[in-house]
């Protein structure tokens, strides 16, 4: 099974100079922790999640109005394509220790963001998602 099978489309970007409270104002209209951050033709740029807004964010008691995205998010950002098959991207995410994984296309667009729930549910192999999701438990440097 392909991750375009399983994924959540259609995924809402920030742009990069959007504040902190319009991105924290997003997440909580839509009902999600993170973001990806898209610059001019949905190129993905990097992800913030609530977990950046509060550490690098109100923890440094930085301007939530004022402080950009970019100044806070992440950029190193973990991928997937499309067409991958799901065990690439279960494999992905415990290397990495992420529970959403976004989805690009042959141009490098953003189309998507694979969680492990998707995985689990959708994906149909328990091993894989137990695997996964054992890898990301870990604590950092364990694996």
């Amino acid at each position: 099974m392909e991750v375009r099978d399983v994924m959540t489309p259609n995924v809402e970007c920030l742009r990069p100079e959007a504040s902190l409270l319009e991105a924290a104002r997003k997440m909580k209209k839509i009902d999600v922790g993170s973001l990806p951050i898209c610059g001019d033709n949905d190129r993905l740029l990097g992800m913030i999640t609530d977990r950046d807004i509060v550490i690098r964010g109100v923890a440094d008691a930085r301007n939530l109005e004022e402080t950009k995205v970019q100044d806070v998010m992440t950029p190193e950002i973990h991928f997937c394509m499309e067409e991958h098959d799901v065990h690439h991207a279960a494999r992905i995410m415990r290397d990495k220790q992420i529970r959403r994984l976004v989805v690009l296309n042959d141009d490098r667009r953003l189309v998507g963001i694979v969680s492990l729930g998707d995985l689990a549910v959708e994906g149909g192999d328990e091993e894989m998602t137990g695997d996964a999701l054992e890898g990301i438990s870990q604590p950092a440097g364990v694996i």
